[in-house]
């Protein structure tokens, strides 16, 4: 079968099927099928994820060790926040709720050369405004830093500077992910990061002899990494045959493609914004309640996007272009099946994650992250966050999820009406609890507003009748409470062991004293675990052990 442009079906999607596509448009699929799909697709972009986070875990160990939590650190934490959050307001957000499911569409008509032309219209706006955001941000700076309380004004203010043009090169990076994501090409941005991180770890070290600091030495990491992100993904992009150009910025507004997408993008920005707000507010609460408040809430926030990053945005990232397709086909039967296995994995995967990541967490922040200026009052401030952002893992996990279901309708209001409230929500609690909790409070603040965020997706999900929300939550609730026992009782010989281990290899130096007990008591908790979960012939466990097995 060929389309306007003669080219195969399969071909302009870029991908064959999806292997649980099965001959019915509404019918229920098997639900393993859809969890080996997930699985399949999920897997190699999680490795990927998994060196980036490993890297980015790097790139924070080398901050601790080159800056600590002293006023510095704090400088450059700030200073990296503004123009990433303008990173996951403009490029991010927008891609995944905007252009991904219209690009999609075009793909569906098959009609190479409006597919240009819209590509064209996307570039030239972008390009436009990204460059217009950079240039006025460097202007604003020192008013945005003003708020923050920081110590360190100037050099805040010269690292922020020095970082804004980072915006623009990954804008330009998302929008080359977006078009290879809509064709199930993955590898590309999972690659993309692995630069940034190598690029600032090898920046810092090697150029901090030159700089006045070794922040500054960071800043050009992060501008070095932010243009290989693009750079590598471009030839995937031509090599699949996508071509466009500069064009008029009125032909390109005029474009229906970018009408589309502004339209999407509008509530979605909004509501990616009130998102992006909660770090901002919380950065300038946290910068106001104490020299190394800051750092230890990102140093914590690290740790938790390393579990978060490689698992529930790989699967988020896998999710949007197949519920996409299944929603504009009336494939609601596949749909289903699709996010409910997404909702199952995402706990198999986080709830045992956490209650281990909340036994162990003071020797995993030492290991990875004491040395040098990185000292006991470092590992206090880290280990008091910790402790109450790890709780919300499940929930932010469960975010990544829900939001994509709803972008492949088309709606991008909802989840920017629960990102409103959320975002109020962790405001209020965070005023209040800053103060008596200093870090800890923030944690606490940004913990509760994404599991009201989770109820209120569910909640703005029920209105699509054909989405079987309630069959979704009652897995997802019943799941997670057996995840729940099944972790607390592999928690058991933790708990029992865990201290004779460490005392037997304390005093043997950081690697030795922390890294051999926190592995000997994984390996003790993950076995524990599987073993629990193939007694009781867990679907989502069967169908990973089945996928792994036929890799063999």
């Amino acid at each position: 079968m060929t389309g306007k442009s003669g080219r195969p079906v399969r071909e302009a999607q870029g991908a064959d099927p999806p292997a649980d596509q099965g001959p019915s448009s509404g019918g229920r699929a098997d639900p393993g099928a859809a969890a080996r799909s997930l699985v399949k697709h999920g897997s190699a972009l999680s490795l990927l994820t998994l060196a980036s986070r490993i890297l980015g875990l790097l790139r924070e160990m080398t901050k601790a060790s080159l800056l600590g939590t002293s006023a510095l650190s704090d400088a450059f934490s700030v200073a990296f926040m503004i123009p990433n959050l303008f990173r996951r307001l403009f490029a991010e957000g927008s891609i995944a709720a905007a252009f991904i499911p219209t690009f999609k569409a075009h793909l569906l008509e098959e009609d190479r050369e409006k597919t240009r032309e819209f590509l064209s219209c996307i570039f030239t706006f972008l390009s436009f405004f990204v460059s217009l955001a950079v240039i006025l941000g460097i202007i604003i700076t020192p008013l945005v830093v003003s708020f923050f309380g920081m110590k360190t004004f100037n050099e805040t203010v010269f690292l922020t500077r020095l970082m804004f043009p980072f915006l623009a090169f990954i804008s330009i990076a998302a929008f080359f992910q977006g078009i290879l994501n809509s064709v199930r090409i993955f590898t590309p941005s999972g690659l993309a990061p692995i630069l940034l991180n190598l690029a600032t770890i090898l920046c810092a070290y090697g150029l901090s002899p030159f700089t006045k600091n070794p922040a500054r030495a960071m800043a050009l990491g992060i501008l070095t990494g932010g243009f290989l992100e693009a750079a590598i993904q471009f030839p995937f992009v031509m090599r699949r045959g996508f071509r466009f150009f500069f064009t008029g910025l009125k032909r390109a507004i005029g474009n229906p493609g970018t009408r589309m997408v502004l339209r999407l993008v509008g509530p979605t920005i909004i509501g990616m914004a009130a998102y992006q707000l909660n770090d901002l507010v919380s950065t300038a609460l946290a910068g106001n309640a104490g020299e190394g408040i800051v750092s230890s809430l990102q140093y914590s926030l690290r740790l938790q996007e390393l579990i978060l990053g490689v698992f529930a945005v790989s699967i988020g990232t896998v999710l949007l272009p197949d519920l996409t397709e299944y929603a504009k086909s009336s494939r609601w039967g596949l749909y289903n099946e699709r996010l409910v296995s997404a909702m199952d994995i995402i706990a198999l995967i986080t709830i045992p994650i956490t209650l281990f990541s909340l036994i162990q967490g003071e020797p995993l922040i030492r290991l990875l992250f004491q040395n040098r200026s990185f000292d006991e009052s470092s590992v206090r401030l880290t280990y008091a966050a910790f402790k109450f952002h790890m709780p919300g893992l499940f929930f932010i996990a469960l975010n990544r999820i829900l939001a994509p279901a709803f972008y492949a309708q088309s709606d991008s209001k909802s989840p920017t009406l629960a990102g409103i409230i959320s975002f109020a929500v962790n405001m209020i609690l965070a005023a209040a609890l800053v103060r008596p909790m200093k870090g800890a409070g923030v944690a606490l603040a940004l913990t509760l507003a994404s599991g009201i965020n989770t109820a209120l997706l569910l909640i703005f999900l029920k209105r699509n009748p054909e989405i079987a929300v309630a069959r979704a939550f009652r897995s997802a609730l019943f799941y997670t409470a057996k995840l729940v026992l099944f972790s607390a009782a592999a928690a058991l010989p933790v708990l029992a062991l865990g201290p004779r281990i460490a005392a037997f290899f304390a005093g043997r130096g950081r690697l030795i004293s922390y890294g051999l007990p926190l592995t000997i008591t994984a390996f003790i908790y993950g076995a524990a675990g599987l073993l629990l979960l193939a007694l009781t012939g867990d679907s989502r466990f069967r169908a990973a052990a089945g996928m792994l097995r036929r890799r063999k």
